[in-house]
């Protein structure tokens, strides 16, 4: 397996920790305002890393290694950022709007690297499925 995959999944594995770990203490005090900072972890960190990583690991080294690691920084960095400023801003603290905006940025510009990773991944895929011109011409016929 990759280990850009591994990367993922072990942050996926954290995220998961972390925002079990929201929801455990949302549910025993009773205090739901931070629900979408739970949701966000969950979502970015959790389903959609597991995701990106499994995509990796399955397509080995058709994918495009470079920007497989461009992905996860991108998610990472973005994720990192904006799970405690959405908890500041959704705690009254206006100023860290901009900051949540930003970071929402950079996790949208990981997944449209993703996507751009599984077109070339697909592409790449193609070209070696077709066979090099004149082949079938010197296939015996069955």
């Amino acid at each position: 397996m990759p280990k850009v995959s591994f990367a993922f999944f072990a942050t996926g594995a954290l995220a998961v920790l972390v925002g079990m770990t929201m929801g455990m203490w949302m549910g025993a005090t009773q205090q739901f305002t931070l629900s979408p900072v739970h949701a966000h972890i969950n979502l970015i960190g959790w389903a959609s890393m597991g995701l990106m990583g499994t995509f990796y690991a399955l397509a080995g080294d058709r994918a495009p290694h470079r920007l497989a690691w461009v992905n996860y920084g991108l998610v990472t960095v973005g994720l990192v950022i904006m799970a405690p400023s959405l908890g500041k801003m959704l705690l009254g603290d206006p100023s860290f709007e901009k900051v949540v905006i930003a970071s929402s940025m950079i996790v949208f510009a990981g997944a449209l690297t993703f996507f751009v990773a599984i077109v070339m991944t697909w592409r790449n895929s193609s070209r070696a499925a077709r066979p090099a011109s004149g082949v079938a011409a010197t296939m015996p016929a069955e």
